[in-house]
């Protein structure tokens, strides 16, 4: 039995469980990615926080003795999720991971990120495995505007670039988020917020997103970083104005913490990526983001 979108809201720090200091651990298994964001760079390393990030890709059979030792160290997590720092569905690895969870760790939500260019074919997969909550990456519903965020999809083996690929990974992604809500289980649809590219078209993905079944939509600031690194982050007004579009057609997500891919902890209160992981605090002289 998945648990509700009420469930959530109390126990589940991306549903607004951040309240009930519900802490979360993402564990970084997931290696490589099948779609070239414009905006992501995915990097390993302990220096910088934002989602993408992560010091060590994890073995899925590693999961066991982290999981134990984090909820020794942090009792206050309810949450294991996997967000990366690839895309959850390009391997097995997640869901080998959400396995071992559901048979060691029943009493933890089971939360996944994708990208969902696989989602509407491994919709079956994520479904047996008892996933509590879905977050799927939806930048765009229009494949010219998608296209301007996504160079280009790996799509079984085959590199197709611009809108082709853009056309098959929105439909994808709506596919796959209906047969997923369908089932039961709570989808958080997130977006990128790039106001020179798709600022004026969030309000057509909340409507769509909605309409295919998604609860909860979260608005994420651009990094300006990659490809791009010349566009303007959101100002806080726009941040807002985006927010009040959506919240026409669905419920938003306020808190988002832009959170690494191998957080541990409750968001905004404590962090304990450094014990668990053994991550080795570095300095990075060209740190300009405090």
């Amino acid at each position: 039995m998945h648990n509700t979108y009420e469930n959530l809201k109390n126990s589940h720090p991306c549903f607004g469980g951040h309240k009930n200091n519900a802490g979360r651990i993402h564990l970084p298994v997931s290696p490589g990615c099948n779609i070239a964001c414009r905006f992501c760079d995915r990097t390993i390393n302990d220096v910088e926080e934002r989602p993408g990030v992560t010091s060590k890709v994890l073995k899925p059979e590693e999961c066991s003795d982290i999981l134990q030792k984090a909820l020794e160290i942090c009792p206050d997590i309810k949450v294991v999720g996997i967000a990366g720092p690839g895309d959850t569905l390009a391997s097995d690895n997640a869901l080998k991971v959400f396995k071992i969870v559901k048979e060691k760790f029943p009493d933890l939500i089971k939360c996944m990120s994708t990208n969902g260019l696989l989602l509407n074919e491994r919709a079956d997969e994520v479904i047996d495995m008892g996933i509590d909550s879905l977050t799927v990456t939806v930048n765009a519903v229009d494949p010219e505007i998608e296209s301007k965020l996504n160079a280009y999809i790996i799509y079984h083996g085959e590199k197709i670039e611009g809108i082709e690929g853009a056309k098959i990974l929105i439909k994808n992604q709506l596919e796959g988020i209906k047969k997923i809500a369908a089932a039961g289980i709570t989808v958080k649809v997130n977006t990128v917020l790039v106001p020179e590219i798709n600022g004026e078209h969030i309000e057509e993905i909340a409507k769509t997103v909605k309409e295919v079944g998604s609860k909860i939509y979260n608005i994420i600031p651009l990094i300006p970083q990659h490809e791009l690194k010349d566009y303007k982050a959101p100002t806080c007004a726009q941040i807002d104005a985006a927010r009040i579009a959506a919240s026409k057609y669905i419920d938003v997500f306020r808190h988002c913490q832009h959170c690494r891919a191998d957080a541990v902890g409750v968001p905004g209160k404590s962090e304990f990526g450094d014990q668990v992981y053994q991550r080795r605090l570095r300095v990075k002289e060209t740190f300009s983001h405090g």
